[in-house]
Parts: C-alpha cells; structure tokens; sequence
C-alpha cells in the first residue's frame, strides 16, 4: 500500500504516523511516538484501531538524542510489511515570510528554513533534524514542509505591522501566529460542527498555548507574534512581556542575551510562575499558593485575550477549545468560561465535566465547544496534495 509518513519531531520526543493512501482519501495506519528522548527513551505506537504494536523501552546512552530517535524510530517502521513511502510530511514551525503555503523540500528550501532558527529555537532546530536525516537516507522520497506559520498568512499589514520604522516589516520582522496546522484543522471541522459560526475564537491550549480569531474559516488575528513566545502564558513561555523587562534584565542584570533566551523559553511562564512544573495537571493538584497562582495568571490572561480577539471580530458566534489542556482540563475550561460571561458565553457543568463535542447550555448565545485537534492528518493532507500536483 503506498503510504505517507509524518513527522513531528520535538526536544524530547518524536512523534510519528503512517497514513495509507486509497484513492486520494487518507486512512492511519499507525501512531507513534517515541519520548524521553535523552532521559528515559520509551517507543510506543498503535493501530489505526487503537490496538498496541509495540512498547519498548530503552536505556538513554541508546537514545540520547533526536537523530538517534529518529534512526530508531526508522528501523521499526523499517520491518513492517506492507506499506511503500511515496513521500514524508514534517511539521515546521515557522515559515517565516516566505511560504504561504506547503512546500517540496530540496537544499535550497532547507538552507532558507535554517535561517529562521532563532526565530523558534526551542521548534525549527528539531523539524528541520528528520529532514536532514531523511535526505541522507531516502534521496528519491518528496519530503513536504508544512507551515505553522502559514494559516496566518493573509492578514491585513495593520494587524501584522508592528510600530517600527518600515524597513523592518520589509526584513520579516513582523507578526507571524504560530499553531496554524492545529487551527487549519479545526476550521474544517466547524463547517461541519458549526457552519452558521462565523466569528469565532479558538484556544489551543498546551504545553505551548495561543489563540485564534477565525472569521469565515480564515485567521485574522492571533496572540503570536514574531516568536513563539508571545501572547498566552505557556508551560515553559511567559507569554506577551514588556520589551523593557528584556532590556533591563541585560542591562541591570547583566544577563547575556543567551541567558535571557535561556529563561524566557525554558524558565518562565508556569514553570517560572509557579516554581513547581509546567504541567497544568500537576498545578491543578497542588496545594502550593505558587500554583494557584499560575494557573489563575494562565486563565486570567486566557479571558483577556479573548476580549481582545473578540473586538478583532466585532463579537464572536462560538469558542473553541483545543490541544491537550483544552481538550482535557474541565476546571482550566470551567474557569475561562467564566471570563467571557460578558460575551454570553454559558457552561453547561455536566457537559463540560464529560467532555463533550458541545459544552454551552441551549440558551447560550456563544456556543461552547471542545474539538480535539488533528495537526498530523493536516501534514498528510497537505503533503498528498502536493506530491499528487506535482505527479500531474
């Protein structure tokens, strides 16, 4: 069967899955990850079924880093029968403003990606690694770079703009959004879950969180900017911060620039807040005043980025909450709820603690719904696409 292969490869982890291509429709095969690369290497995958394939664990000097995660990785996939490569698909965080849209990876393209590494370091480093790694080994394999980047693309150059001399906007330096495979997915799926929405908010909320204003299915604005450090506190990222603090940590501090981009991508947000974990379920449990302070500055800000993506759309239809705490935290939804009251939003308790598709009462004038988030079918997606236009 000819199938794709996505990648989506982080500092510790690797995730993976295999999609069969039957016609022009896709259909998983597998999914897989390998995490605590490094620490405590784990490879786990499943069936498209849900059925376990392998669990394996391994000790860290055999798995001490991505490329080797990814050699191993390779060497499974390797002995199942079945399934011809007819291309990879690789999550890329950012595009900077060069690609509106997927593209056929060749040495050119790689060399221009690597140049937007400080740009996201904690990502492109690691999305660009399998790329690298896959061109050695499968030269004649299409590989696809698909864009978080690229949903945002199209915005107004007001919206984007930031208030610098014009020379700077004209260098890339401008606001770009982040998370764009996750909200690609779910404007798909609100036409056919809520196609009479038409303004309307979503929040990916995970270990990295934004949000997104959708209007007719299209971004026009969102809480990143030129990194993706801006907007919401993260597990790790402060969120939106004033540039004077950066200067003043440098110059008063006598931080280096290195050291402040250590703290502000591995040391802040809930993590730095807290000073217990960036895990909003570890927080949740903590009795530690630090940790309610967390969580309580992640939601305040949370219902206060709504007002301003609210205002972008002059009201909003419905809220969307995706990603693994929007997904899976009712107290996390429960309490940013009950910050957009103002926009009529209504929870229905029950709903919410189940964890339904829909979670507002039926009097609500915004509809409230969780809509799990599927950015590797987007990659698939994309990259059949693709590689078919490109076979036409």
């Amino acid at each position: 069967m000819d199938a794709i292969l996505v990648i989506n490869a982080g500092s510790s982890s690797l995730k993976f899955q295999v999609f069969g291509i039957a016609d022009t429709d896709l259909k998983r095969h597998i999914r897989g990850k390998i995490d605590g690369i490094g620490t405590q290497p784990r490879l786990l995958a499943t069936a498209g079924d849900g059925s376990q394939l392998i669990d394996r664990t391994y000790d860290a000097a055999n798995v001490r880093d991505l490329p080797a995660a990814i050699a191993e990785a390779r060497r499974w996939l390797s002995t199942l029968d079945g399934f011809k490569l007819r291309a990879i698909g690789h999550r890329v965080v950012h595009g900077g403003p060069d690609y509106a849209r997927p593209v056929l990876i060749d040495a050119t393209v790689l060399d221009r990606l690597a140049s937007y590494q400080d740009l996201a370091p904690l990502h492109q480093p690691n999305n660009l690694a399998p790329i690298r790694l896959a061109m050695e080994i499968n030269p004649d394999v299409p590989q696809v770079a698909c864009f978080d980047t690229a949903f945002h693309h199209g915005h107004t150059e007001h919206t984007d703009c930031y208030a610098l001399p014009r020379d700077f906007y004209d260098q890339g330096i401008r606001r770009y959004g982040f998370h764009g495979l996750s909200y690609e997915y779910v404007a798909e799926r609100l036409r056919e879950v809520a196609p009479q929405a038409t303004r309307v908010i979503v929040a990916h909320l995970g270990s990295g969180a934004s949000m997104c204003a959708l209007r007719d299915g299209r971004s026009i604005e969102s809480t990143m900017g030129f990194t993706a450090l801006d907007g919401l506190p993260m597990g790790t990222r402060p969120g939106q911060l004033d540039p004077g603090v950066v200067l003043y940590l440098i110059t008063h501090k006598g931080m280096s620039a290195e050291k402040v981009s250590d703290l502000l991508y591995h040391d802040a947000g809930l993590k730095g807040l807290s000073g217990l974990s960036s895990d909003m379920r570890e927080l949740l449990a903590s009795d530690d005043p630090n940790a309610a302070l967390a969580v309580a500055h992640f939601v305040y800000r949370c219902a206060l980025n709504a007002g301003m993506l609210a205002a972008a759309l002059g009201g909003i239809d419905a809220f969307v909450f995706t990603a693994g705490v929007g997904e899976n935290s009712a107290p996390i939804r429960a309490r940013i709820v009950e910050g957009l009251r103002w926009l009529g939003a209504e929870l229905d308790p029950a709903a919410n603690q189940a964890g339904a598709a829909l979670i507002s009462t039926t009097k609500n004038r915004v509809a409230l719904h969780i809509i799990p988030t599927d950015e590797e079918l987007m990659i698939a997606r994309h990259t059949l696409a693709l590689i078919n236009k490109h076979a036409a």
